[in-house]
């Protein structure tokens, strides 16, 4: 199982709207296939895996990081495919809460006479898919916030300048995490004053950028900007409350999501998880970090720190009006990991339950 855990993780921010799963199958005490789910969803883990066992699939036990898929779509249920191939067990890690699937899948592998047991390493799959569950049971994704920040917890040197706060090894981390991400989000206030690519720019990963979403109230976005220019090739989603879209948007493939209140940090993601978005990267500058921090919604934070860079009182604070100069400030959070980056450190915290 824990194989098939990292199989699925290969498909983080690549598989929305679906699940991130890895199927492994064992015959005789030897893997004979392995897969995980396809970009944008298909084909399934177990399809995969079934592909590469051809005929030795026959009475051979299949792990699997979420219940076998009982529903029929665009292909067949898995719980069915992998009964028909002849699996003799499924092992998985945890019920799919999808309602189409939830406890369906294991009725259809034991109505086939597959054996079919749940709970193997449950704790690290649902951490794992913990965006698709939000989705589904929640109705919103998961939301990280990533910021970097100098000693004294500033995140630009002045308002509306772009400031290089952290070094190339950082930099490079956090264009690696943007692709284990299905969305990246900012402020219309960042694109005016940086004009951000919101791309992943590392080798092998150029396919890999998440759909870049604005916050942009009125739709002020310009029509050169990077993000407006180059959303044909990678999607560009604007939540706003203006409800005619300019022609400019329409023309270069931009999508809108209206809302009735964007300060409304609860309407606008769950608005994006109604568009199929499991995971939510949040990469705001200090009035977005401020809303996203005030309304309880943030999972995660990755807070990338320069402990030898100081901007002083005139720079730019990581949040607006809240006493918060470090990792340390933040209350109902607890770190869970810590990476030197070069110069850099990167604190991974996770909110409290």
């Amino acid at each position: 199982m824990n194989a098939a855990l990292g199989l699925a993780r290969r498909g983080l921010g690549r598989v929305w709207p679906n699940p991130a799963v890895g199927c492994v199958l064992v015959k005789d005490g030897h893997i004979i296939g392995s897969g995980w789910t396809g970009q944008g969803g298909r084909p399934h883990a177990e399809i995969e895996a079934l592909k590469m066992a051809a005929n030795a699939a026959l009475g051979a036990t299949a792990y699997v990081t979420l219940e076998p898929c009982a529903h029929e779509g665009e292909t067949p249920s898995c719980a069915r495919i992998l009964a028909e191939a002849g699996v003799a067990r499924v092992i998985y890690a945890t019920p799919d809460p999808d309602p189409r699937t939830n406890g369906k899948g294991a009725k259809m592998l034991a109505a086939a006479g597959v054996l079919a047991g749940a709970g193997l390493c449950e704790a690290e799959a649902r951490t794992l898919n913990r965006g698709f569950f939000l989705k589904t049971e929640a109705g919103r994704p998961l939301v990280a916030l990533k910021l970097a920040a100098s000693a004294d917890g500033k995140i630009a040197a002045e308002e509306n300048v772009e400031t290089y706060i952290t070094g190339t090894e950082a930099r490079a981390y956090s264009h690696q995490l943007r692709a284990t991400f299905d969305a990246i989000l900012v402020g219309i206030g960042t694109v005016l004053a940086d004009d951000p690519d919101l791309t992943c720019r590392l080798p092998g990963l150029e396919d890999a950028s998440p759909v870049r979403i604005v916050m942009d109230s009125t739709l002020r976005i310009p029509e050169k900007c990077r993000l407006v220019q180059s959303a044909n090739e990678v999607p560009l989603w604007v939540v706003t409350e203006n409800n005619k879209t300019p022609a400019y948007l329409n023309r270069n493939g931009v999508k809108t999501l209206p809302v009735n209140n964007i300060r409304n940090i609860k309407e606008a993601i769950e608005t994006i998880a109604k568009n199929g978005i499991t995971r939510l990267l949040v990469e705001g500058g200090a009035a977005i970090n401020t809303s996203f921090l005030e309304s309880g919604l943030i999972d995660q934070i990755y807070w990338f720190e320069a402990p030898k860079l100081k901007i002083g009182a005139s720079g730019v604070p990581a949040f607006r009006g809240l006493e918060i100069s470090s990792s340390a400030d933040l209350s109902g959070f607890r770190v869970t990991g810590r990476h030197q980056l070069g110069q850099d450190i990167v604190e991974i915290l996770e909110k409290l339950d």
